[in-house]
């Protein structure tokens, strides 16, 4: 028998198990409209929270007015709030900016600037905590 011949008897070396991709691999214009906006959605309404229109699109930074991806909320009671992403990456930089009814936003603060390892349920929870933190959701 050669080094390279296997006894009848051996078993083959058992295949991995291929590991599905996780969610936030998915490319950034699939994985925010398709899977974290109704994440969102889904966990406002959880908390307590109104029906709230989201939407995606590239435009001004509130505030600032530079180029970003953000994702926009409208309550029904008027007010408003945007997840900035400085690129197309959930990696990317991100903001926050808020605005009560009838009101601009006045500021961005920085957003999840800590974290080494972005998921959509991080950017999910911490974006509903802010946004109860504002006495925005539920009965606060």
């Amino acid at each position: 028998m050669t080094d390279s011949a296997q006894p009848a008897d051996a078993k083959p070396a058992a295949a991995k198990p291929v590991k599905p991709p996780a969610p936030e691999d998915k490319p950034f214009g699939e994985f925010v409209p398709t899977l974290l906006i109704p994440a969102l959605a889904k966990e406002i309404e959880a908390y307590g929270g109104p029906n709230c229109e989201l939407s995606f699109s590239q435009g001004p930074m509130p505030v600032v007015g530079s180029d970003c991806w953000q994702v926009a909320g409208t309550m029904p009671n008027g007010r408003r709030f945007w997840l900035c992403f400085t690129s197309d990456s959930i990696n990317s930089a991100k903001t926050i900016a808020l605005a009560e009814a009838g009101a601009e936003p006045s500021l961005l603060e920085s957003f999840l600037i800590d974290e080494k390892k972005m998921t959509q349920a991080l950017l999910v929870s911490r974006l509903v905590q802010r946004l109860n933190g504002q006495k925005w959701l539920g009965a606060n």
